[in-house]
């Protein structure tokens, strides 16, 4: 069973090159973030001729999630019942047994801006909210586009991005409060290439010059981690002509 996470910044763009990805790597499941569509617009008869069904939550112009799987999904669970937002960031679903997060975690601006303070805040509710399914599903996946960075391994220029959004130390240490729940990043369950990231900015050449940070992960429970047998990121569709400026990350489970 392979489980993929890709953050297509916008959907209604990117639906061919998400279908086309689909026919070439036909994962089980696919969580997908800023869908940027509301509910009404979701491509619902085109991912289902696809061979996939799919529940989502969205809004206008921006954010939105989708968890897409080729098996039955049960149990949904639209954003973070914790949590009073408006901004449609999380999708829960149980699928084959394991229970399936999709999260698009806030950018946060800057460190010094009130949005900032809003994703520390985020964070911190997503963690008690996961503390509490956890307790539920032993076989339990994180997936999405965290925007961070969890350490300098996952940033082109360490120097650069120091104290910065994305790579600040109170962003990185609640990331490690969601691992202190027993998730493991299933990226470093494997030895990896040096400087493998997940995103790059459209600007500057950034993704030729390879200049981006990993900030796309798959979180597993000890269950989960016991079972994958891979996980890579896919560069290909960042490839393509008007691709998304992530790319998609997939973990094989046994």
């Amino acid at each position: 069973m392979k489980i993929a996470t890709w953050n297509v910044n916008s959907l209604k763009v990117r639906l061919p090159h998400v279908l086309q990805w689909l026919g070439e790597n036909p994962v089980d499941v696919l969580c997908i973030q800023e869908t940027k569509l509301t509910d009404d617009k979701f491509p619902l008869a085109e991912i289902k001729e696809a061979g996939y069904d799919a529940v989502f939550t969205g809004q206008k112009t921006y954010n939105g999630v989708a968890i897409l799987s080729r098996h039955p999904i049960t149990d949904v669970v639209r954003n973070n019942p914790r949590f009073a937002d408006e901004q449609q960031r999380i999708i829960a679903a149980t699928i084959e047994g394991m229970r399936i997060v999709c999260a698009y975690v806030p950018n946060g601006q800057t460190v010094e801006s009130d949005k900032y303070a809003y994703k520390l805040a985020w964070l911190a509710s997503l963690r008690d909210w996961l503390e509490e399914e956890m307790r539920s599903h032993a076989q339990f996946a994180l997936l999405g586009d965290y925007n961070i960075a969890p350490d300098d391994r996952d940033v082109h220029d360490p120097v650069a991005w120091a104290g910065q959004v994305l790579c600040s130390d109170p962003e990185r240490a609640a990331l490690q409060a969601l691992c202190e729940l027993g998730l493991c990043d299933s990226f470093r369950l494997f030895e990896q290439a040096e400087k493998s990231f997940s995103w790059w900015d459209y600007r500057q050449l950034a993704f030729r010059r390879n200049c981006g940070l990993r900030i796309d992960h798959i979180l597993l429970s000890a269950a989960l981690a016991r079972r994958c047998t891979a996980c890579a990121i896919d560069r290909v569709p960042r490839k393509w002509e008007q691709p998304s400026d992530h790319a998609p990350v997939v973990a094989t489970l046994a």
